[in-house]
């Protein structure tokens, strides 16, 4: 690291959920204010970063896209062992990538943990007349879990800011108040230096590391 950065934080958040529902679009809409309707399915992971201010701090955020398609299960499910967040997303027009929801879900609580934020996103919403999936099911879906729901539109942008921002303050408020306090030890001489939120614990009992290495 050869100078000290700009940002206070670095988390990692991890979009979740069936091929074809739109992550990476969202991905794209978010980091890079960009879409394409030709976008190809996602082969393992891909990743773009922004910065965004919470409170006044500037986090770094690696949002991680991964592969919806079973075959890509074994590799996915790594990364979201060091992911403080995660867009749980399901398409609108299509019935199936809702009912497939618990796989998702679980995948992430099995790896990242129970701390892991998390917010159900129904994507597609500009297309409305089409939608196969109406929102109080969807509501009810989140509200079972006690999860926020939101809907959204990468084509169109809508709430795409809104679902990120809602889930970079949550990792926010879980973590930043126990990062400062095992930073406090820290002197006024010494360098500043982003904080790394921790991991959530793993569920095999190994001490939780670092979230994310600085690229």
């Amino acid at each position: 690291m050869a100078q000290s950065s700009s940002f206070d934080y670095i988390f990692k958040i991890v979009l979740a959920g069936d091929s074809g529902v739109g992550k990476s679009n969202l991905l794209s809409r978010f980091t890079r204010n960009e879409f394409s309707l030709e976008s190809c399915s996602t082969i393992g992971v891909e990743f773009s970063t922004k910065e965004v201010q919470v409170d006044g701090k500037t986090i770094k955020v690696q949002v991680w896209d991964t592969a919806g398609q079973e075959r890509f299960m074994a590799i996915t499910k790594d990364y979201y062992r060091t992911a403080l967040g995660t867009l749980l997303v399901f398409d609108l027009l299509n019935a199936s990538t809702f009912q497939n929801l618990d796989q998702w879900y679980n995948e992430v609580r099995a790896n990242a943990g129970i701390e892991c934020s998390i917010i159900l996103v129904g994507n597609k919403v500009d297309q409305r007349h089409r939608r196969a999936v109406v929102y109080e099911n969807a509501k009810r879906y989140a509200d079972e879990r006690n999860i926020p729901y939101i809907e959204t539109s990468a084509l169109d942008t809508t709430n795409v800011e809104q679902a990120f921002h809602s889930l970079i303050a949550d990792i926010y408020r879980n973590w930043a108040s126990r990062i400062d306090l095992l930073e406090g030890s820290y002197t006024s001489d010494q360098p500043k230096r982003p904080k790394y939120a921790p991991s959530p614990k793993p569920t095999n009992g190994k001490p939780s590391g670092y979230c994310c290495p600085m690229s």
